[in-house]
């Protein structure tokens, strides 16, 4: 049974300062939880379950403490509407980008919506995309609607947060900036190397990071909607200019 401290202490990691302050994040659900769960990159702190849960699962010395609980008490710890079997609570990692210069990357600019976040965490994760840099305006990625977006995801996609034009001025690498005016990706090649430049969901690129990218790209409309989001239209361009004909 969890003490009033602990249930508490669990509530409190829906903000981000104490997030910040434990060095913490919580992960909810089967699938997210074991996918964090079986990554190295990961050690739990906190494991509270349904009894059905551990029956199928056996989480070992894989977590510092393990809580057994019903549902009522599952559902004042959940961050969910409807509590699904299983809440953890993992140390969060320091990322680092890797290999920028030979594969390519995800770089965001002020992607502020938590389920766009997450949903393009796990669109590069598909697309085996390994580096997303994010600029600091974006919602952190340990947010608990990003976690439980990306789907367990954030357990094997780098992600960094940068001033973008400091990155940008940083590394020799091609930037492809998505932006309504540019080049149509189905009448591109593909690429090996470079990074993808995904805008914010209502102002699209920041000028200063428009004037510094080597290419701009568009998804070519056909109907009257104004914009795409941004999630789909990162894997409209994954999809393409990565791999194209290839899949």
């Amino acid at each position: 049974m969890l003490s009033k401290s602990i249930v508490k202490y669990i509530q409190s990691l829906s903000h981000k300062k104490f997030r910040d302050e434990h060095g913490v994040f919580i992960a909810e659900g089967p699938k997210v939880v074991q996918e964090l769960l079986s990554s190295a990159k990961f050690k739990c702190k906190i494991i509270c379950a349904l009894k059905n849960w551990f029956d199928e699962n056996a989480p070992g010395n894989s977590a510092e403490e393990i809580f057994e609980m019903n549902e009522v008490e599952l559902e004042k710890i959940s961050l969910l509407k409807t509590p699904n079997n299983v809440l953890a609570v993992f140390y969060k990692k320091q990322h680092e980008v890797r290999e920028i210069n030979h594969s390519v990357s995800l770089m965001l600019d002020e992607i502020q919506d938590p389920g766009n976040m997450g949903t393009i965490i796990r669109t590069a994760d598909w697309f085996g995309i390994k580096n997303i840099i994010c600029s600091n305006e974006c919602a952190e990625h340990y947010n608990p609607k990003v976690v439980q977006a990306s789907m367990g995801s954030i357990a094997r996609v780098n992600i960094l947060y940068a001033d973008l034009e400091n990155f940008i001025k940083s590394n020799s690498v091609n930037i492809y900036a998505a932006a309504l005016q540019g080049s149509n990706i189905f009448s591109m090649d593909t690429i090996k190397e470079g990074i993808i430049l995904i805008g914010n969901e209502s102002k699209g690129i920041k000028e200063n990071l428009l004037s510094l990218s080597s290419k701009q790209i568009t998804i070519p409309k056909y109907g009257e909607a104004e914009s795409l989001n941004a999630a789909v239209a990162c894997g409209i361009i994954l999809s393409q200019l990565v791999y194209g004909n290839t899949l």
